[in-house]
């Protein structure tokens, strides 16, 4: 195998490994908290109840929780009554009909269909299969299913106060990633405006795939943009940063169609570096502007502030669009518009509505 292939494989594994270690940071607090509320449920189930073996308190707790913000008061009432959906089914079958391999595809058969019947979502179906299964093999003596759906309670009510302590990233996060997206449209039209002017074919290829891969960082702002409402949703605590929060996270489709509009400029001036094409001489410049204009909205936003100080920088490129010369080749055409497309976008950015963003932007002579 030659050095080039190894050290390849190298590169791509330590990214990997970076890949993973972040992942495990950002879901740190989440793990801290599953660890703490499980401890916690058995210890108020086992040593404050007295109950023998409350081993469904922790996994309740667990389960509750789980590794997102998302829906968490969703999940402690479907995992509570999923639990006591599944133990009477099975306490109440297994005493008439017994146990066995017929009676337990029986059992679980009916729960999941009564849970079903209840409109219930997958936690809820599932939990009530679990729980008809682990009775109906157990055969727990009297009082079982009380005990059962108590450590049940239990742990859906721990995890329901660990879910209102929250850290402060996932508010953070939104508005972080909404600065990194708008940064990366800079970095994309800064490279977009060298290749107008060098005109080589290499480095717009490069910076084509590079504009390909970006569909990850909307998707990012995405779940960070879920996560951060879940968290104000679900914490009374962080209840005074929802308005702010929904502000950021109503920037998400205007970011999300600018970067669009910045791939489709990337690809045509990829075009029109492959096929020696002409630009007319200021397109170049009124790119590279708009990437500054971007920058500054990208400041504010990680500044945790509405981009309107980056305004006038946008208006002044889209103002801009309206005076420069035409071209007769319809590629370089094609990067006019999206310059302006991607000014409207970022326009909406900064607080204005999508009609004022459109108003805004001259028509080209």
């Amino acid at each position: 195998m030659s050095d080039g292939v190894l050290d390849r494989m190298w590169s791509r594994s330590r990214l990997s490994l970076r890949g993973r270690f972040d992942r495990w940071r950002e879901k740190l607090w989440v793990v801290a908290q599953c660890s703490v509320a499980a401890g916690l449920a058995w210890f108020v189930a086992h040593d404050l109840l007295g109950h023998t073996l409350p081993f469904f308190a922790p996994i309740a707790a667990v389960l509750c929780l789980g590794t997102s913000y998302g829906q968490r008061l969703r999940r402690v009432v479907e995992v509570t009554l999923g639990v006591a959906i599944g133990v009477f089914m099975a306490d109440v079958l297994v005493s008439g009909i017994g146990s066995g391999a017929w009676q337990l595809g029986l059992i679980v058969f009916l729960s999941m269909s009564i849970a079903l019947f209840l409109d219930a979502g997958i936690m809820f179906v599932s939990q009530a299969a679990v729980q008809s299964i682990v009775v109906t093999v157990l055969l727990p003596g009297a009082g079982g299913a009380f005990l059962r759906w108590t450590d049940a309670v239990v742990g859906g009510a721990v995890a329901l106060l660990a879910a209102m302590a929250v850290p402060a990233a996932p508010l953070r996060r939104p508005r972080e990633q909404a600065a990194a997206v708008a940064r990366k449209i800079a970095q994309l039209l800064r490279a977009a405006s060298d290749v107008m002017v060098d005109g080589e074919v290499t480095p717009a290829l490069e910076l084509l795939a590079d504009a390909r891969t970006t569909d990850r960082l909307i998707r990012e702002l995405q779940a960070a943009a879920e996560e951060g409402m879940a968290v104000v949703s679900s914490s009374p605590f962080r209840i005074r940063h929802r308005e702010p929060l929904r502000r950021m996270v109503e920037l998400v489709d205007p970011l999300d169609r600018a970067l669009r509009s910045t791939r489709v400029l990337v690809r045509q001036t990829t075009i029109i570096a492959y096929r020696r094409l002409p630009v007319p001489a200021s397109y170049p410049g009124l790119t590279a502007d708009l990437a500054s204009a971007a920058d500054a909205i990208a400041r504010e936003l990680h500044a945790d502030r509405i981009a309107t100080a980056a305004r006038d920088e946008v208006l002044a490129v889209g103002a801009a669009t309206g005076q420069v010369e035409r071209s007769d080749i319809l590629t370089a055409e094609a990067i006019l518009a999206q310059l302006r497309a991607i000014v409207a976008d970022l326009l909406m950015v900064t607080g204005m509505g999508q009609l004022e963003a459109t108003d805004a932007l001259p028509p080209p002579r």
